[in-house]
């Protein structure tokens, strides 16, 4: 099936380059552009697109406000930002709470054929759009209160620590899940999240608003304690040695060959080479098969793995993998899944 794409940003150049880009790839049509928010909003109503490209900084009307204008159904576009990072990290973080699905970064804010540099993210990202099922970030009133409960004295809790990795949907999912999670959980929580480099700190302290735990972005050498969520930072791969204190988090840009910076093979594999079967994997919605070969590197060193089930996903991609290589303890909606970490991480529970 071809997705049929409309390309929103305020600059001439750039329309060109993205249109350029995505009428190139085998599966995508690009069926307009538009130029500001209220010409998108009349493209979109004309020629429903399957996605849209949005710049989020537009005059008339910016890409918050196109966003707030879509409606909430499986009839609306699915929206990918792409944007500048840096000023514009926190609108991209709300952009993600009024339903983007994915998000690409401009190298440059200027006219620049650097722009091309993205073209094979700006693709798969459009492509994985297409394919993604609207899930707007949930209101803090839809979110399940209070957390579920921490494990109790009689159910002794078994993992060191939980590894969890996401893609297309993810900040939705993480969202619901970091604010179920409760705050004595006794084990840390690092996550990895296909996310460009430069908004990861805006987005830890809005996951850090709505969760009993303490959220932050990984930084080299920062000690994962209980009660604890780190995220990798966008553009670096985030892996965990065992420490005196509890799992200490690396950074690295390599491998650079990988084409997910932060990698969950990377965080799972390593987790469970610092600490075997004392690993709890997640496996949350996501394009592609990130976190298969990290999978079976947690069960092969005998902890066990959870998958987001398809019912909740807005792309059952990396899940699918995981459960049809039989690797998955359990399928679990986002909605259980806070329960399901609590049970799995104290088996007598």
């Amino acid at each position: 099936m071809t997705a049929r794409v409309l390309v929103v940003d305020d600059s001439a150049f750039t329309r060109k380059v993205l249109r350029e880009v995505l009428a190139a790839a085998p599966g995508i049509e690009v069926v307009g552009t538009a130029r500001d928010g209220l010409e998108a909003l009349e493209k979109i109503e004309l020629l429903r697109p399957d996605v849209v490209t949005l710049d989020l900084v537009m005059p008339e009307l910016d890409g918050l406000g196109v966003l707030r204008a879509l409606p909430r159904d499986d009839g609306a576009p699915r929206v990918v930002v792409v944007s500048i990072s840096d000023a514009e990290s926190a609108l991209a973080v709300e952009a993600f709470q009024l339903g983007a699905v994915e998000l690409v970064r401009k190298p440059t804010a200027l006219a620049s054929s650097q722009l091309r540099e993205v073209s094979r993210e700006l693709v798969a990202k459009v492509l994985a759009a297409a394919a993604a099922r609207q899930r707007p970030w949930p209101r803090p009133d839809e979110v399940a209160r209070p957390a579920t409960p921490a494990p109790g004295p009689d159910a002794p809790w078994t993992r060191r620590v939980v590894v969890v990795g996401t893609s297309t949907g993810g900040p939705q999912a993480i969202t619901r899940l970091l604010a179920a999670l409760p705050g004595g959980l006794p084990a840390p929580v690092a996550i990895a999240l296909h996310i460009p480099a430069g908004y990861t700190d805006s987005l830890a302290a809005r996951l850090d608003e709505g969760s009993a735990l303490t959220v932050r972005e990984a930084r080299d050498g920062l000690v994962l304690r209980p009660g604890m969520a780190a995220l990798a930072p966008g553009g670096r791969h985030l892996t965990l040695e065992r420490g005196p204190d509890g799992p200490v988090a690396r950074l690295d840009a390599q491998p650079r060959e990988s084409f997910y910076r932060p990698s969950v093979d990377a965080l799972f594999q390593s987790a469970a080479l610092a600490y075997g079967g004392d690993v709890l994997g997640v496996v949350l919605t996501g394009m592609g098969d990130d976190g298969l070969i990290g999978a079976r590197a947690i069960r092969a060193a005998g902890g066990e793995v959870l998958a987001e089930a398809e019912a909740s996903c807005v792309v059952y991609g990396m899940p699918r993998r995981v459960v049809e290589a039989g690797l998955a303890a359990a399928q679990v909606s986002i909605e259980r899944m806070a329960e399901a970490i609590v049970r799995h991480g104290a088996p007598g529970r």
